[in-house]
């Protein structure tokens, strides 16, 4: 189904529930059988304006709750551009090896929460909003999840003497369970095979 035509069923469903909640299930059912909503949602909040809140910006909402404030300003004219190039998306997919760099979950990994196959999108470390660029060095791989709760966060990724410190703090079996990840995801280098 055309993006256009989604996102309009979402801002009709929003503006018909201006104030209530509504959840990522319902979201989901209005857009099918696009698997896109999130993002036209996320387009409605920063390229369009709209006053749709989340967990993020108000604890009384669960994660997958929403719920459009007010109507939106239509006096404010907005122009967006979308500035990442598809080249600069893959370098950065390619870089953070299509990981979340938020959870470590990777592309096509079970979400724990849904069981969905987790899908990898590009957000800003600094977002657009606070004045961070659209390089390279200003994005990372997220995971939806991520990506939605990220907003506006101005999280740097943990120094590898905080990483360390963290897994040696661990118990055993917790130091076990990422060693084995690390090995699944980077395997082993050239000349260290397992005997």
């Amino acid at each position: 189904m055309a993006t256009s035509s989604v996102k309009s069923r979402l801002r009709t469903y929003f503006l018909a529930n201006v104030g209530l909640v509504v959840t990522a299930r319902e979201l989901q059912e209005i857009a099918a059988p696009a698997s896109e909503w999130a993002r036209r949602v996320h387009e409605l909040r920063d390229e369009e304006g709209w006053p749709i809140s989340t967990q993020n910006d108000d604890i009384s909402l669960k994660q997958g709750e929403y719920r459009l404030e007010r109507l939106p300003d239509t006096d404010v004219e907005r122009t967006f551009v979308r500035a990442v190039s598809q080249r600069t998306r893959a370098e950065v997919l390619d870089r953070d090896g299509h990981t979340c760099q938020m959870c470590g979950l990777g592309a096509g990994d079970p979400d724990p929460i849904t069981g969905r196959p987790v899908r990898i999108h590009i957000g800003h470390i600094v977002d657009k909003s606070r004045g961070g660029g659209d390089d390279a060095s200003n994005l990372r791989a997220l995971c939806s999840a991520c990506n939605q709760g990220a907003k506006n966060l101005t999280l740097e990724k943990p120094s590898r003497i905080w990483l360390l410190q963290q897994v040696r703090r661990a118990n055993g079996s917790d130091q076990l369970a990422v060693y084995e990840w690390l090995d699944r995801k980077l395997g082993h280098p050239s000349g260290s095979k397992k005997k």
